[in-house]
């Protein structure tokens, strides 16, 4: 079972730092590759590049709850809920759905 996670490319995991701009002030956004396309998925389908999509989000958390406290782990956190079906009334993944149908199947032992 291990293998299946230990044979995982490692280009997946490569962290990649990108510059955002957010609220006027350009900083930097430091995850995973893998969590950057799905990232870019999810701007994409919402029509806005993912500069833009970053922007939005980190002002509508600081509207919702005052502050954001560590975005990149929000980011990933969204990414897993985007890719696990979790969230509706949004455009669900499309490239990634297709790859995950694809992906080896884990069943547990009865």
């Amino acid at each position: 079972m291990c293998h299946v996670f230990a044979s995982t490319d490692p280009e997946l995991f490569e962290p990649q730092t990108r510059s955002v701009r957010i609220g006027g002030v350009v900083t930097s956004l430091r995850l995973e590759a893998a969590f950057w396309r799905i990232v870019d998925d999810i701007a994409r389908s919402a029509g806005m590049t993912t500069g833009r999509f970053l922007s939005s989000l980190y002002d509508e958390v600081v509207e919702l709850r005052g502050e954001v406290g560590n975005f990149a782990s929000l980011l990933r956190v969204i990414a897993c809920r985007w890719i696990s079906g979790e969230v509706t009334g949004v455009a669900q993944p499309s490239l990634f759905a297709a790859a995950a149908s694809e992906a080896p199947r884990l069943v547990a032992d009865a």
